[in-house]
């Protein structure tokens, strides 16, 4: 009787052991897969510092700060009138442009300023590229990559960027590690909520008057991440980049209307 036992539990066991032994196989290989390929997965995506207020980093960044301006109700104007370059309230720890550009003196106002454009709705984003050396590459090539950032609310900071590490995913996205890559801010209007991409708004700002505005192109070396392990460079780590504004594109019949406005004004002044 008990030999009988012993032989019934015995086999039971056996039978036992093997299949808890191959479902925690199996569950470990499940598990590999579902939280270590993610994770090698995201560590190939490169990263950078997005931001246009930059402290002095050591030997790794200079110091900058740059703003991002938009048209201003008391001089619409403005809203077609694109400038780009090294503001008069920009600061930098490299040697300053003498040819700097006073955006409030055309009548623009920094984004999130009262009377401005809006903090929250106010979109920016990178356009990038991997480079294969430290010379840009064509613009024309830079897809979105990375993340939509939106504006700073306080008055003393208008014109900047909410700071973020910025994971630059895209199609192509930019590998971490990559020695050299070539960036452009872009920044856009979306108080609509109609263009939350860069894609759309891109399209849109063809169409009809919407404002967007480009920072020109910069490089970055070093991307973040990866088995190097790099730490995110900062967006100014080779160069400094521009201040600009967001302005709409005119469409060919205000164009046209505009230089028939300037040739009668200047046949106007040649019979005076």
């Amino acid at each position: 009787m008990k030999l009988c036992m012993r032989n019934k539990r015995s086999r039971f066991s056996r039978t036992s052991f093997s299949y808890s032994t191959t479902a925690a196989t199996v569950g470990v290989v499940i598990w590999l897969l579902l939280n270590l390929l993610p994770a090698r997965e995201a560590s190939g995506q490169g990263t950078v510092l997005l931001a246009n207020r930059i402290a002095a980093n050591g030997t790794f960044s200079a110091g900058l700060t740059t703003h991002i301006w938009g048209p201003s109700a008391t001089a619409p104007v403005t809203q077609f009138m694109s400038l780009v370059g090294f503001g008069a309230n920009d600061t930098t720890t490299r040697a300053a442009p003498t040819n700097t550009i006073n955006f409030a003196a055309y009548g623009m106002i920094m984004v999130g300023q009262p009377g401005g454009l809006g903090a929250a709705t106010t979109f920016v984003q990178l356009l990038g590229v991997e480079a294969p050396t430290s010379a840009l590459m064509p613009e024309s090539s830079l897809v979105p990559v990375g993340q939509v950032a939106t504006f700073r609310t306080q008055t003393s900071v208008a014109g900047g960027i909410v700071p973020m590490t910025d994971t630059l995913t895209g199609s192509p996205g930019i590998t971490a590690g990559a020695a050299f890559a070539t960036f452009e801010l872009v920044a856009w209007d979306n108080s609509s909520g109609l263009y939350p991409t860069w894609a759309q708004a891109s399209v849109a700002a063809m169409q009809g008057p919407l404002l967007v505005g480009w920072s020109g192109e910069f490089q970055v070396s070093a991307i973040g991440g990866g088995p190097s392990f790099n730490v995110p460079p900062n967006l100014n780590d080779m160069q400094d980049f521009n201040s600009f504004n967001l302005y709409a594109i005119p469409e060919a019949s205000t164009l046209a209307f505009a230089g028939l406005g300037a040739a009668m004004l200047m046949i106007a002044r040649r019979r005076r």
